[in-house]
């Protein structure tokens, strides 16, 4: 049975027998954007956190569920279409970025989405994310695909940089053709409880991006409490960010599962009360397809389906993508390949 031939993927363990699409066609859903709203002290104060029940939460989703041979397959197409693919080295060059470009465009070769029954599908990843200084090469190299090009800015990844350098940062990087911009949080606001010098950071960082879309990077490793990480995603919203993202990949501890569990449900949280879906982004340590489809379950089991689409949900990563083309080949031929013959870029 090919891809293009099966049901709707499912989770076999879940309560409801909940679905994820097995389309791979990246249409976008683009849903409004986040304007925000006024700073709630109140509503803050009411922000909970639960380490222990947290982390039993997230324990069930690897052990409880799991998918197999087509709907494995169909998950993973999916996951590829929601990946940042991203390159942010001190020693990246125009090439690697325009072969990184080239891999966004055709994530899987062409051989094995024919296998899949998928070959007559466009299938790309979500976006490319590279330093200010790439933009423009990365812009010019997916012309034409819809690949929206990704700009880690504000002083990535301390944020500790002038705040009025922060801003025109952003602005040079949507000039240069940015359609999304990863802002990095001044995480001092958060360890010193100061709502409103984040509230105002974030609002000056969203107006800067104009029309680009604006994901805040809350560095959750270094926010000391789950508690923090909860405050600080709903600040962030409130200043009308459209993502929340764990981290920057530069901090000790990353993305981690418990993480993305309070923010989520912060983001829930945030719908309910004004009607705007904001979007989920974790990044840092996501390395295999397994993690991959982990957070996936996680996303379509406590937001729903629309947030398994990459208008709502990105992976921010630069090895996961081979691993995901390595179980599809594993799934079309029988026999697992090197990581050398899936190269990013």
């Amino acid at each position: 049975m090919s891809v293009t031939q099966m049901p709707q993927p499912r989770t076999p363990n879940s309560d409801h027998d909940q679905t994820v699409t097995s389309r791979a066609d990246h249409n976008r859903i683009i849903h409004a954007r986040n304007e925000g709203m006024s700073l709630d002290l109140e509503w803050l104060d009411l922000a909970r956190a639960n380490y222990s029940a947290l982390q039993r939460r997230c324990k069930t989703i690897g052990t409880r569920r799991s998918v197999k041979k087509h709907w494995q397959a169909a998950w993973l197409l999916k996951a590829l279409t929601c990946i940042d693919l991203t390159t942010l080295n001190s020693d990246d060059t125009p090439g690697r970025v325009r072969r990184l470009c080239a891999k966004a465009r055709n994530p899987v070769r062409r051989d094995l989405l024919e296998a899949l029954g998928m070959g007559e599908h466009d299938i790309h990843t979500g976006a490319v994310c590279v330093y200010h200084e790439m933009v423009e090469t990365a812009v010019k190299a997916l012309e034409g695909s819809g690949i929206p090009v990704a700009a880690v800015s504000t002083g990535f990844p301390h944020g500790l940089s002038p705040f009025p350098q922060r801003v025109a940062e952003i602005k040079a990087s949507v000039a240069a053709g940015a359609g999304e911009i990863d802002i990095v949080i001044t995480r001092h606001h958060v360890l010193n409880g100061n709502w409103q010098a984040l509230y105002d950071e974030m609002s000056a960082y969203r107006e800067a991006c104009g029309e680009a879309r604006v994901k805040a990077i809350l560095g959750t490793g270094e926010l000391a409490t789950m508690r923090n990480v909860a405050k600080a995603s709903l600040v962030c919203m409130m200043a009308g960010a459209d993502f929340i993202k764990t981290s920057t990949g530069k901090e000790k501890v990353n993305a981690t599962l418990p993480f993305t569990l309070i923010m989520v449900r912060m983001i829930r949280e945030y719908e309910e009360r004004t009607g705007f879906k904001v979007g989920y982004k974790p990044a840092g340590g996501i390395s295999t397809a397994k993690d991959a489809l982990n957070y996936q379950f996680l996303m379509n089991e406590e937001l729903g389906h629309e947030w398994l689409q990459p208008d709502l949900f990105r992976f921010g990563a630069s090895s996961l993508l081979a691993d995901i083309e390595r179980q599809l080949e594993h799934f079309v031929t029988g026999r697992y390949s090197a990581f050398n013959r899936h190269p990013a870029g």
